[in-house]
C-alpha cells in the first residue's frame, strides 16, 4: 500500500470520530453548556466565583453564581425525571406540572399548619406533610394518566384542566389565605441545613437522581415506556400493556412534582398560588428537548434531560444577571424552542440524512478517483 492511499484512508477515521461525537445525545446540551461556559468567562470571570461566608443565623454558606445554579436547578431537574418518562411513553407532555407543583405546596403547608394559617409550631411532623403531599399529588398524576391512557386524550389537552384549576385549587385549600410557616426547621429543606453550607435541595436532587437511576437500571421501566412511546400496538403484542405504562408515568410525575413543591414552599416557608412554579413547565418541557429526546416519544436519555435541566437554569442565571428583563426571559427560551423543534421535525430529519448521505457519497466517489490516479501513476 503506497504512502498516498495510507493518507487517504487517514481523513476516514478522524471524519468517523467526529460524527459519534456529534451524533451522541449529550452533545446538544453539552455543547449549549460550553457555550454559555465561554461566554461568562469572556464577558466575566467572576461569575464562577464561590465564596463561603455565613447566613443571618452565623451559618456557613456558600455562595456564588454557580451555587445559585446548582441549587435553583433542584426543581426544575426533578421535574424533567417525570417529564422524560411522561414523554417517552406518550409522546406528549404534562403542561400542569407548575399548578400542580402549587397544589402539593400548598397541602404540605395546610398539614403542618394545622386550622391556622400563622401557627406558632408544627401542627404535624414534616416528614408527614411530605407523604401526604406525595399521595395527593399522585392522585392528580393518576387522575391525568387515567385521562391519557384510557380516555386517549391527547397528553397537552387532557393536562390543560389542571392547568386551568390546579391553583385555584390550591388556593382553596387555604381559602384564600397566605399560611406562613414560623419553624426554622421546616425551612431547612429548602435552604440551608446549620452547620452545612451546600443548599438542602441539592442533595434532594442527588437523592432523586440515584432513586430514577436505580429504578431504570433494576426494572424494566426504561424498555417498557421506550416501545409503549415507539408502538403501542407492538408492544401489546409482546405482553405489555400500553394504557398501564402511560398511566405508571404519570404517577411517577406526581411523585417529581410532590417533592418538587415540597421544596418550593420550604424555600418561603409559604406560597403564592399565582407565583409558585409560573411557567416552569414551559423550561421542563425545554430540558427534556435540549437533552435530545424525542418530544413524540420513544428512545429517551435520562441523563441528557437531567443535563438540559442544568443548561436552562445556567440560562437564565445569565441572563439575569446582566440585568435581562423578566419579560424578555422567555423570548430567548422560545427562540431555543423553535430551533430545537425545527431539528427534531421528522422532515428536516429525513432532508438532513439525504444531505449527508449525498456528501458521504461524493467524498467516496473523489476518493475512488483519487485512488485510481495513484495506482495510474503509480
Amino acid at each position: 500500500m503506497s504512502t498516498s492511499e495510507i493518507k487517504l484512508k487517514q481523513p476516514k477515521a478522524w471524519q468517523s470520530g467526529i460524527k459519534r461525537v456529534v451524533s451522541n445525545q449529550l452533545f446538544i446540551p453539552i455543547a449549549a453548556l460550553l457555550a454559555l461556559v465561554i461566554f461568562n468567562l469572556i464577558k466575566d470571570p467572576s461569575f464562577f466565583k464561590i465564596t463561603l461566608g455565613s447566613n443571618s443565623n452565623g451559618d456557613p454558606v456558600l455562595s456564588g453564581y454557580l451555587i445559585n445554579i446548582w441549587n435553583n436547578a433542584s426543581e426544575l431537574v426533578i421535574l424533567a425525571i417525570g417529564m422524560t418518562l411522561v414523554t417517552s411513553a406518550t409522546g406528549g407532555q404534562d403542561i400542569s406540572v407548575g399548578a400542580t407543583v402549587a397544589i402539593a405546596g400548598s397541602v404540605a403547608l395546610k398539614v403542618v399548619c394545622g386550622n391556622t394559617s400563622r401557627p406558632e409550631g408544627l401542627a404535624a411532623p414534616i416528614i408527614v406533610a411530605f407523604l401526604v403531599a406525595m399521595i395527593v399529588s399522585m392522585l392528580f398524576g393518576a387522575f391525568n394518566g387515567l385521562i391519557v391512557a384510557y380516555f386517549k386524550i391527547q397528553p397537552m389537552v387532557a393536562t390543560l384542566i389542571l392547568f386551568t384549576a390546579g391553583r385555584s385549587i390550591a388556593a382553596w385549600i387555604h381559602n384564600n389565605e397566605l399560611p406562613v410557616v414560623s419553624e426554622p426547621s421546616f425551612g431547612y429543606w429548602g435552604n440551608f441545613i446549620p452547620g452545612i453550607p451546600i443548599p438542602t435541595p441539592v442533595f434532594v436532587t442527588i437523592a432523586c437522581i440515584i432513586v430514577i437511576a436505580l429504578v431504570l437500571k433494576f426494572t424494566n421501566l426504561r424498555l417498557y415506556s421506550q416501545s409503549v412511546g415507539i408502538n403501542a400496538d407492538s408492544s401489546r403484542l409482546n405482553g405489555i400493556n400500553p394504557q398501564f405504562i402511560k398511566f405508571l408515568t404519570f404517577v411517577i410525575l406526581g411523585a417529581c412534582v410532590s417533592v418538587a413543591g415540597f421544596l418550593q414552599v420550604s424555600r418561603l416557608s409559604t406560597i403564592n398560588y399565582s407565583v409558585v412554579a409560573k411557567d416552569i413547565e414551559m423550561d421542563v418541557i425545554l430540558a427534556v428537548a435540549l437533552g435530545g429526546n424525542n418530544l413524540g416519544g420513544g428512545k429517551f436519555s435520562m441523563t441528557a434531560s437531567i443535563l438540559g435541566a442544568y443548561v436552562i437554569q445556567f440560562l437564565n442565571t445569565t441572563l439575569i444577571k446582566y440585568k435581562v428583563k423578566n419579560t424578555a426571559v422567555p423570548a430567548y427560551k422560545a427562540i431555543v424552542v423553535i430551533i430545537l423543534i425545527v431539528i427534531s421535525a421528522p422532515i428536516v430529519r429525513e432532508k438532513l440524512n439525504a444531505f449527508k448521505k449525498r456528501i458521504s457519497e461524493k467524498s467516496k466517489n473523489k476518493k475512488a478517483d483519487i485512488s485510481d490516479h495513484t495506482k495510474e501513476v503509480g
